[in-house]
């Protein structure tokens, strides 16, 4: 090919990438409401599988085998919602005594914008509604866009359960599928792919509700301290909300910190919540996740806010919380084929950084536990 040949055929390469990978974007987005409970069903699946394959051992048929996975997980999800729903209605009932300390509040406000922006208070309802209409207008037909998408999205959920028992069933089929479309690759790396894959999921999802767990007991216990209402709730809340990486514990803390503001007579005490959410998230994101999920699912920072960002401005809130282990199961394939390393090594963790990170958690482990020894010691002199 000579060189006037490959001045041509560069941009056309690249035009043809960028037409592929527009047409993808308008699909995906297009058929999101098949396309998101479809990835849910593949990564629940995957969790399900060893549940499945141990009662298969114990002689019960593939069927009735998946029929139980199904009942269980409907069981655990069913009951993480309806103690979610008796919350909420607890909450409620306390409501017109929110709304009457929220109109104190609003008055407090008020003379506060009026004796600082010389805004009299009889002119400041009228120009938030006037801001409000102009942000409706401005913003209402994406607005009902997105509620119609949600909602659209929220009734193809009913067919998680009729998704996941079929890839349950047909799980060798898909295996002979992947081995026929890959001929030309060995059977054996192609098994190994696939329990690579199965691994990587299985150990975000699981680490993933371990995590969950123990944000959920460290917010309820920071929360009970501070004395601030719903604290059980706003702290599962808070923490089920990590399954959004980075963002979601922060989401977490905006509810019980309105909450302290209604409920306490000093702003101290929503400061002391936003303090304690705080320390949470600097707990999670450098000792607890690390420890909890490992280098097992190891795709680095930068790589998971970016598909944070672009999960969310492709499918939403099930964009952002399907992002990172489809982001860990494309750094599985791409370390598995010799030409797709290099793009596997940038998802990942630097190990320079990870260093870093490993000695900064055994340094601290070794301070605590010191200072352990001391105050024990202490005691004993006493």
């Amino acid at each position: 090919m000579t060189a006037k040949e490959n001045k041509i055929s560069l941009p056309l390469t690249i035009a043809s990438v960028l037409l592929i990978i527009t047409l993808l974007v308008y699909g995906m987005m297009a058929m999101r409401a098949v396309l998101i409970p479809l990835a849910f069903s593949i990564l629940l699946a995957i969790i399900l599988y060893p549940l499945c394959r141990r009662l298969e051992k114990w002689k019960i048929g593939r069927i009735w085998a998946i029929i139980i996975c199904l009942i269980v997980a409907t069981v655990l999800v069913g009951g993480v919602i309806t103690f979610i729903s008796m919350q909420i209605m607890a909450f409620s009932n306390d409501l017109p005594q929110l709304i009457g300390r929220a109109n104190q509040l609003l008055e407090i406000v008020q003379v506060w914008v009026e004796q600082t922006f010389n805004v009299k208070q009889s002119n400041q309802i009228p120009l938030l509604k006037n801001s409000l209409t102009e942000w409706a207008k401005t913003h209402g037909a994406l607005f009902a866009s997105t509620i119609s998408a949600t909602t659209s999205t929220l009734g193809s959920l009913l067919l998680l359960p009729v998704f996941i028992f079929f890839f349950l069933l047909y799980r060798n089929f898909f295996t002979h599928f992947f081995h026929k479309v890959f001929n030309n690759t060995p059977v054996a790396s192609i098994n190994t792919l696939l329990k690579k894959v199965q691994k990587v999921v299985q150990s975000y999802v699981l680490g993933l509700g371990l995590v969950i767990l123990i944000i959920a007991g460290l917010n309820i216990l920071g929360l009970l301290l501070l004395g601030i209402e719903y604290a059980i709730f706003f702290g599962l809340l808070g923490a089920l909300l990590t399954i959004i990486p980075y963002v979601g514990i922060f989401i977490g803390s905006l509810l019980p910190i309105l909450m302290s503001l209604l409920t306490k007579d000093s702003v101290w005490y929503a400061v002391g919540v936003a303090g304690v959410f705080f320390l949470v998230q600097v707990l999670e994101g450098n000792f607890i996740t690390p420890n909890v999920v490992g280098s097992k699912v190891s795709v680095n920072p930068l790589a998971a806010i970016v598909g944070l960002i672009l999960g969310g401005m492709l499918w939403g809130a099930a964009g952002m919380i399907l992002a990172l282990p489809f982001i860990a199961v494309l750094k599985v394939i791409f370390d598995s084929v010799e030409s797709l390393e290099p793009y596997g090594y940038l998802l990942g963790e630097s190990v320079e950084v990870t260093t870093q990170n490993k000695d900064l958690t055994e340094n601290l482990s070794g301070r605590i536990q010191a200072a352990i020894k001391k105050q024990s010691n202490s005691k004993l002199k006493n």
